[in-house]
Order: C-alpha cells, then structure tokens, then sequence
C-alpha cells in the first residue's frame, strides 16, 4: 500500500506523541518536529506508511537518547491482558465456533496500539469490539486453508495485543512459528514482551529482522523472507503489516482493526470494523 498525502498529518502527530512520550524537553520535542518535517518533505509516496514511520521513530530515538520509550506501555498493556486471559478464554470456550471466537477476540486485540490517538480502556474496548461481527470476512477461506496447512507463520503486531494472539494459537492446533519485531519500535511486539505474554510456550519465536512497524521485505533479514515465501498460510495482525503486505502475492490472511479511513477504503469498510481478508493480490486456488 503506497502513501497518501493523509499519511502524512497522522506521520506528525505520531513524531509529537512519541517525542513527548520519550522526553519532556520541549526543545528537543521541536527539534525532532523540525528533522521529521524535513525528512517527510521527501519521502517517496509510493513506499508503505511503515517505511516513512520507521524513520520517525529513529529521530525521536536519536535526538532523545530513548530508543524504547514505549516500554512502561508495553508492560502494562501486557499486563493487563494478563489479567484478563482467564475471562477471555472462557469467551473462545463458550463459543458455538471457538476458531472463529478466537479470531474475533484476537482482531479485538488489535486495539491497543499507541499509533492511534484515542484513550484506551483495554478491557472495556476488547469487550465492545468483540461484539461486532466481522465487516470483511474470508473465513471459509481461512478454515479451508488451515485444514490443509501443516505450520503457520503468524506476524504479530503490538505487545498486549500479542496476549490474545496466544489464544488464538491455543485454538489453531497447528505448530505456528511467531514473528516478532526485532528491536523496539512504537509498542510494537519484540522477543522480551513476546515472552511475557507466554507466546514462548504455544509457539516458536522467530525475529522479522527488521524494526519496522510493519513486514517491509527488503528490510527483514534473509531466514524471515524465506520462511515467508515457504509457508503455505500466514496470519498478518494489524495495520501497519497490512500496509507493508497488501500487495503480496502470498497465502496471507490479514486480522485487524481498520484504524484510519484510507486503510478502510482500501478495504472496503469503515473506521473501527473488524477484518478477516485474504490478501488482494492472491488468488484463491
């Protein structure tokens, strides 16, 4: 997916969030402002938002000192899910279709994501979001494709968000290799929070290679393409992954919440709904 002039006001606001999260410095806060809006004076519009962002988050890191200022976030949002891991099980137990309630619990998951600016009650907005039904919805198509699979890659997104993935892979019954960002950027899910969330115990742990927020394939290392490219399914968790892998031509099921309206659009839905989508370039044999 390319980058639209829209892409570029939510590329500030992202920089001024983060920078303030990081210090409280305010002429380092317009120092980052300044080298971001030079930067993005010339980003090539035609790469994936994740590629512009990286870059940003870089600054904030460079000129505050602070190359994990999410990290207090990351462990409480991890924590909290914690927490609630007990009810939520029960939900997927409770389910007519415990596959299809762990896919919704782990698109509801996709809520807690310091990229997008709103508050956040973890708990009251799972609950709120698990209720919708999914707006885009290829799930005889992902069923089908699991039966027939004998491993899965799933491409985590946010730490938190990374807890109710774990229950999605208790319900798939399938050996699921886990990609994790390979240094931190945003809240984005790295090998140490991948671990709080006990994905160690229901999956094999693999780094993408790249700290990007999102799959940019020629920034993730050589072993990540070819375990890409040699899957026979792969599950792709949030926006910024859907940006990156949009245009591929792999088995790739893409679980998020549409969080902006370009990425809905594209998608054929509105702001807040729930996707479960097989990737557009790839057709369905």
């Amino acid at each position: 997916m390319r980058t639209y002039l829209d892409c570029i006001p939510c590329l500030m606001n992202q920089a001024l969030r983060a920078a303030r999260l990081a210090t409280d410095n305010e002429e380092v806060i317009k120092s980052i402002m300044d080298e971001v809006g030079l930067m993005i004076k010339d980003i090539p519009m035609e790469s994936p938002p994740p590629a512009t962002a990286l870059h940003v988050y870089r600054i904030v890191g460079e000129l505050t000192g602070n190359a994990d200022p999410c990290r207090e976030l990351k462990n409480h949002h991890t924590c909290k899910a914690l927490e609630l891991y007990p009810a939520l099980k029960e939900k997927v137990s409770q389910s007519t279709d415990r596959l299809l309630a762990a896919i919704r619990l782990a698109i509801a998951g996709n809520v807690i994501d310091f990229g997008i600016n709103r508050s956040l009650d973890i708990e009251k907005d799972i609950d709120r979001i698990f209720g919708q039904d999914l707006a885009v919805s290829d799930y005889n198509a992902f069923r089908a494709y699991l039966n027939e699979t004998d491993e899965i890659v799933y491409i985590g997104d946010n730490a938190g968000e990374s807890v109710l993935d774990r229950i999605l892979i208790e319900e798939l019954n399938k050996p699921v290799r886990y990609i994790v960002r390979s240094a931190p950027i945003i809240n984005d899910v790295t090998y140490t929070d991948a671990v709080q969330a006990g994905l160690d115990k229901v999956s094999t742990l693999m780094a993408s290679g790249t700290d990007a927020p999102g799959t940019i394939m020629e920034i993730c290392s050589p072993e990540f393409i070819e375990t890409f490219f040699r899957a026979t399914l792969v599950i792709s968790k949030g926006q910024g992954n859907f940006e990156a892998l949009s245009d591929t031509s792999a088995p790739v099921f893409f679980l998020l919440i549409a969080k902006c309206p370009i990425v809905a659009r594209d998608l054929g839905a509105n702001v807040g709904d729930m996707i479960l989508k097989k990737s557009p370039a790839w057709s369905l044999p």
